[in-house]
């Protein structure tokens, strides 16, 4: 079979979807299997009915469509971080957003309230994400009436309205900034949780903090869910410690600017972080701590360290932030982990690593994946190739001068 150019081979894919060849090989590339197979040089990869089924060195036998990748760099789709995509399309437009609840007619802590109900794939921002090389994210409840914001998991970018793996996750607000949803101070935020354990526990309270229904739910998340914390500030990533400890629950931080100051403390707990690397102001007051090596000074620790943007609308960000990361010492192979394999196994999700038999989730780019210059040319989600065709580009192809010379705004083009 003759051999397409990569971009070639797209143009020919992006013709409709629908018709996505059951059988795909892409030659002579740079694998970054994020495994046991290490990285590969001038290798390929066959794909079929979906998963990886062979990876190696001149490989035999006919695929229904072969792309010569010419040295380019693959690897596994990229974790787009805890995100709101597929819940919300413009923040200002309320009927828009459905990643939050502000207002219920009981006032409890509603652990219940499960975001996934909301969720729909034909969101605008996944052809957005997924473009940029991202094939699955944590798709989070964010905001909240009370302390616990809701209940989400890890979600693919696969086009489908159930494609929700891994444990159920429930995301807790501890943060200043949110402290105006209590009353006024952080210490409320462990007032109502510790209430909503005794509920659990069958403690005696003066009063219930948890419906029956999500009493339930907590019962569930403590046997075998994960509690993320959104806390930046050392002191608030102290209790989180405390009370992960305290309630034998699986705990990870997202945020964590602050975290620097208590790795060790976090690597002796196991709970891990999700940053952003570039953070490195002092936003507000509580992360005058942020430094552009938090990640580095964590994963060098021996933290488990995923990235994030804080930014639904720019998951892209995150390869910026892990390059920044990588600058500031951290390892580059676990960097590239950090967005790639790691999350999943952290939040219970199947394997990412491009293994044989394992679904066959990749990126082929056109440069290091670390690098802001570089794009992804190719997003393979299930064994098929995506399409690079989103609302962003269709907006680039309608005003787009066609005058020559045209500057590095226009860069993938």
């Amino acid at each position: 079979m003759k051999k397409m150019p990569v971009l070639a081979a797209l143009a020919v894919a992006l013709q409709s979807i629908s018709a996505s060849a059951d059988s795909l090989r892409i030659d002579n590339a740079t694998i970054i299997t994020m495994g046991s197979m290490g990285t590969l040089q001038a290798a390929d990869i066959l794909i079929e009915d979906g998963e990886i089924t062979a990876i190696g060195s001149d490989l035999s036998g006919d695929a229904d469509r072969v792309i010569d990748a010419n040295g380019a760099i693959i690897t596994p789709a990229m974790f787009a971080g805890a995100t709101t995509t597929g819940l919300v399309e413009v923040n200002a437009v309320r009927e828009s957003v459905d990643s939050s609840v502000s207002e219920t007619p009981l006032s409890k802590l509603h652990v219940e309230f499960d975001v996934r109900r909301a969720y729909s794939p034909l969101s605008s921002l996944h052809a957005i994400t997924r473009t940029e090389g991202f094939g699955y994210t944590l798709l989070a409840a964010t905001g909240g009436q009370y302390s616990i914001a809701g209940v989400g998991s890890l979600v693919d970018f696969d086009g489908g309205f159930d494609s929700f793996s891994g444990d159920n996750t429930v995301f807790i607000d501890v943060d200043g900034y949110s402290s105006r949803k209590v009353g006024g101070s952080r210490a409320a935020h462990w007032m109502l949780l510790e209430g909503a354990m005794a509920d659990l526990d069958g403690r005696a309270s003066e009063q219930e903090y948890l419906t029956q229904a999500g009493r339930a739910v907590l019962k569930r998340l403590k046997s075998d869910g994960i509690f993320v914390f959104a806390a930046n500030r050392a002191a608030d990533i102290k209790q989180v410690i405390g009370f992960a400890d305290e309630h034998d629950i699986n705990a990870v931080i997202v945020g964590a600017r602050e975290a620097w100051m208590l790795a060790d403390e976090l690597a002796d707990s196991d709970i891990a972080v999700m940053v952003n690397g570039l953070d490195n102001l002092p936003a507000d007051f509580d992360s005058l701590g942020s430094r552009l090596d938090n990640a580095a000074l964590l994963s060098n620790a021996g933290v488990t360290v995923m990235f994030t943007s804080d930014e639904t609308h720019n998951a892209r960000k995150i390869r910026q932030g892990a390059g920044t990361a990588v600058a500031y010492g951290m390892d580059y192979d676990l960097a590239l982990q950090a967005m790639t394999t790691t999350p999943a196994e952290v939040f219970g999700g199947r394997s990412r690593v491009l293994a044989v038999g394992n679904s066959a989730d990749l990126v082929v780019w056109s440069g290091d994946p670390l690098e802001v210059t570089s794009y992804a040319t190719a997003v393979v989600i299930e064994g098929q190739l995506t399409s690079m065709e989103s609302r962003q580009s269709k907006l680039l192809e309608r005003y787009l001068p066609e005058d020559a010379g045209m500057g590095r705004a226009y860069i993938n083009r």
